[in-house]
C-alpha cells in the first residue's frame, strides 16, 4: 500500500513540478527540472554504508559477541550477504583445547585461524572486535594487523595510547572504537589527532539497551537522557568538526536495542549511517554458539532479561538464570581461571569468571553458566538463517522508509499548493497593477498629469518583486521534495 502511495505521491509531484517549470524564468533551473522529472521512480533499498574506501550494500554491522558467540561461521555469513561481520577476539581461545594452559597463545591461535577461515568463505567485508582492557589487547590487534582484516572494533575501554597507527594504516585497517557518550568520543578524537595527527574512520555508539557489558550506571541504564535516539545526534554533532577538518565522513554506527528494520529507519533517520546488532544474530543458525544458547533466547521472557554485576566491574544485561542468583547469593563453587585476563577483573569476589561461565553457556551448559542478551531479546520466537533475517530487515526497512518518504512528500506537497495559490495571487495582483501603471503613463503622456504614478510605480514593483520570490520558494521547495529521493532512487529502476 505504501509503495502505491508513493508513486501517487511522485507522480503529483511530477505534475507540478513540470507546470511550474514551464513559467520559471531561469533557463538552467528549468533544464535541470526537466531531467529529474524523466526519471522513474523506483522502490526504497538500503543505504550504503561507507567507511573510507570500504562500502557495504546493507548498513548492518553484526555486533562482535566475545567468547565464542561470534566467530568465522557467522561473520562470514553476514559479509556475505553484504553486511559488515565480526569476529569477537575475547576470550576466543577457548575454543582451543589448551587454552588452560596458556589462555593467551589460545587466543592469539585462535583468533588467527578464525580470520582466515572467515576470508576463505567471504570476499565480504570481514572486522574483529577486541577488548581494550584485556591483558593481551596488543597481541590480538598485532593478529588483526598482520591479517589485515579489514575493520577493527575497539570497546571496553578508550582506544588512545600506545596503538601502532602507522602500522594500521600500512595493511589498510580502519579503526572503529566503541563508545557510549559524546564526551568519550570527543576524548577520543582528539587525543587521536593530537598523539597521531590522525582519527578514527569511523564510531559505533551503545545504548544502554544492549546486550552484554554496559558503559553506563544501573541508574543510566532506564534514564530517558541515555536513550540511544538521545545520544546519536550528539555523537553525530561531535565528529562533525574532525570531519571537517580531516575532509572525510566519519560515519556514526548505532548499537543496542535495534531489533527490526523500522528500528533501523528511525536510527538512521536520527543521523545515524548504520547499525550494530547482535542479539538478532544470535538466534541464527550461523551463530557459532551451540543450539541450546540459541534456544534460550526463543524461551525468554521480558522478565527473564536483566542486570547483573559482572565480575569485571560494569553491569551487564543477561538472561538471569539460577546461576546468576546462586552467584549474587554466594552460593558458587570453587573455580580456576585460567589466566589473568583481565587487570580489574574481581572473579573471587564475584565468586566465578565470567569468561568460562559465558562459555559453559556457549557450549550449551546453561545451568554452568548463563547468556548475555540484549533488551529485546524477548521478542525472538525461532532461530532463522542470515539470509532470512537480513531479507526480513529489508522488507521492514523498506516499508518504514517509504512511508517517512511518503510523509514528507505529502508535506512539501501541501507547502507547494500553499505557495503556488499565494503566487497566482500574486501574479494576478502583478498584471492589474502593470494594467494600472500603463494607463498612469498614458495619462502623463496625453495630458501632463502626475496620476500617481510614482506610487503605482512602487506597488507594481513591489507586487513584482513578491511573484519572484514565490517563485523561487516553490522551486526550492520542489527541489526540496526531489532531494528526499535522491538517496534512494535509482534513476532506471521502477516498481
Amino acid at each position: 500500500m505504501n509503495t502505491d502511495t508513493l508513486h501517487s505521491r511522485v507522480a503529483a509531484l511530477q505534475r507540478v513540478t513540470d507546470e511550474f517549470s514551464r513559467a520559471l524564468p531561469l533557463s538552467r533551473l528549468r533544464d535541470a527540472i526537466s531531467t529529474v522529472i524523466r526519471a522513474r521512480v523506483p522502490g526504497i533499498d538500503w543505504p550504503a554504508l561507507r567507511i573510507g574506501d570500504l562500502e557495504v550494500a546493507i548498513p548492518i554491522v553484526q555486533g562482535g559477541m566475545g567468547v565464542g558467540i561470534s566467530l568465522s561461521r557467522l561473520a562470514s555469513a553476514v559479509a556475505e550477504r553484504g553486511g559488515i561481520g565480526v569476529i569477537a577476539a575475547n576470550a576466543i581461545g577457548l575454543i582451543e583445547k589448551d587454552y588452560y594452559r596458556d589462555g593467551r597463545a589460545a587466543n592469539i591461535r585462535a583468533l588467527r585461524r578464525e580470520i582466515r577461515t572467515a576470508r576463505r568463505n567471504t570476499d565480504g567485508v570481514i572486522g574483529v572486535n577486541i577488548m581494550v582492557a584485556v591483558n593481551d589487547f596488543h597481541e590480538l590487534l598485532d593478529v588483526a594487523i598482520e591479517e589485515r582484516v579489514d575493520l577493527v572494533f575497539m570497546g571496553a575501554g578508550l582506544p588512545i595510547k600506545g596503538l601502532p597507527v602507522e602500522r594500521i594504516r600500512e595493511a589498510g585497517i580502519k579503526v572503529v572504537p566503541i563508545v557510549s557518550s559524546r564526551r568519550a568520543t570527543e576524548m577520543i578524537f582528539r587525543m587521536w589527532k593530537k598523539i597521531y595527527d590522525d582519527v578514527p574512520d569511523a564510531v559505533v555508539v551503545e545504548g544502554p539497551l544492549a546486550g552484554g557489558h554496559l558503559g553506563f550506571s544501573v541508574e543510566q541504564v532506564d534514564d530517558p537522557a541515555f536513550r540511544l535516539e538521545e545520544i546519536v545526534p550528539d555523537v553525530v554533532e561531535a565528529v562533525r568538526a574532525f570531519e571537517d577538518e580531516m575532509e572525510r565522513a566519519i560515519p556514526v554506527i548505532a548499537g543496542g536495542g535495534i531489533y527490526t528494520g523500522e528500528d533501523i529507519a528511525a536510527i538512521l533517520d536520527a543521523g545515524a549511517s548504520g547499525v550494530q546488532m547482535g542479539t538478532r544474530f544470535v538466534a541464527t543458525a550461523e551463530c557459532d554458539a551451540d543450539e541450546k544458547f540459541k534456544r534460550a533466547y526463543v524461551e525468554c521472557t521480558e522478565a527473564d532479561i536483566g542486570l547483573i554485576d559482572s565480575p569485571v566491574g560494569m553491569p551487564g544485561r543477561a538472561i538471569r538464570n539460577d546461576f546468576i542468583r546462586s552467584a549474587e547469593a554466594g552460593r558458587r563453587p570453587a573455580f580456576r581461571c585460567a589466566w589473568q585476563c583481565l587487570a580489574s577483573c574481581k572473579a573471587d569476589a564475584a565468586r566465578y569468571c565470567i569468561s568460562i561461565a559465558l562459555n559453559n553457556a556457549r557450549i550449551g551448559k546453561i545451568d554452568k553458566g548463563f547468556v548475555f542478551a540484549g533488551a529485546n531479546a524477548y521478542r525472538v520466537d525461532k532461530i532463522v538463517s542470515v539470509d532470512h533475517l537480513m531479507e526480513t530487515l529489508g522488507g521492514e526497512y523498506r516499508e518504514a522508509a517509504t512511508d517517512a518518504v511518503v510523509r514528507r512528500l505529502g508535506d512539501r506537497l501541501n507547502v507547494v499548493e500553499g505557495l503556488r495559490r499565494r503566487f497566482s495571487d500574486a501574479r494576478s495582483l502583478a498584471a492589474k497593477l502593470e494594467r494600472e501603471y500603463g494607463d498612469a503613463i498614458t495619462t502623463r503622456i496625453r495630458h501632463a498629469g502626475d496620476a500617481g504614478i510614482d506610487h503605482i510605480r512602487d506597488l507594481y514593483d513591489s507586487a513584482l518583486s513578491s511573484v519572484r520570490a514565490l517563485q523561487l520558494q516553490i522551486a526550492e521547495t520542489l527541489a526540496d521534495a526531489w532531494s528526499l529521493l535522491s538517496p534512494e532512487v535509482s534513476a532506471t529502476a521502477e516498481n
